[in-house]
């Protein structure tokens, strides 16, 4: 965790400070030791919340709730990122028929857990020659997977291997009102 450098009651060492009260009132700019007065005096610390400022910001607050209160701010946040990660499916042009519905399987699964799937045919030795069969194999997988991604990166060559990078497909908010309304004619015929 990074080191908090905010400046709280004596470490600021500068000669006039603009104050700030609790309730967010200016109080002007004055010396630093009857800024501390008037923060001892309500109870509270006062603390610098803009240093680079000429003449520093301060503020008369309680440091120890600020300090929690930015900390949750930051759980939250981090709480609602999401990480995508990106998995890699490597396929020859001449897999066989069994190992390319297995392949295929954890594809599916890797887009529906919301993860973005990169996948590469590798040409080897003379197999390079026909790409033609790794465009194909690409083409199917993504006709195969289109209920389930979109293409974010359409096939290309690179070096000896050819690849695509498949990203989940956003979800469709489906309507609830056909769901009501088929309960409700349900619910006359039971009725009838």
């Amino acid at each position: 965790m990074a080191k908090d450098t905010t400046r709280i009651n004596r470490m600021i060492r500068v000669p006039q400070v603009r104050v700030i009260d609790a309730e967010g009132n200016q109080l002007g700019v004055m010396a630093t030791r009857d800024a501390l007065a008037a923060a001892e005096n309500s109870g509270l610390d006062l603390v610098e919340v803009a240093p680079t400022a000429v003449p520093p910001v301060c503020r008369i607050m309680d440091y120890g709730k600020f300090k929690y209160q930015t900390s949750k701010k930051a759980k939250e946040a981090k709480k609602k990122q999401t990480v995508i990660s990106i998995k890699e499916m490597k396929l020859r042009g001449k897999t066989g028929e069994h190992d390319f519905q297995f392949k295929l399987r954890n594809i599916k699964r890797f887009l529906s857990e919301g993860d973005k799937v990169k996948v590469t045919i590798i040409f080897r030795g003379r197999e390079i020659t026909h790409t033609e069969l790794g465009m194909g194999m690409l083409k199917r997988v993504a006709e195969e997977v289109k209920d389930l991604a979109v293409i974010e990166s359409s096939p290309r060559l690179e070096g000896r291997n050819m690849s695509m990078i498949l990203a989940p497909a956003p979800q469709k908010a489906e309507k609830p009102v056909k769901a009501e309304a088929a309960q409700d004619t349900g619910a006359r015929t039971q009725e009838e």
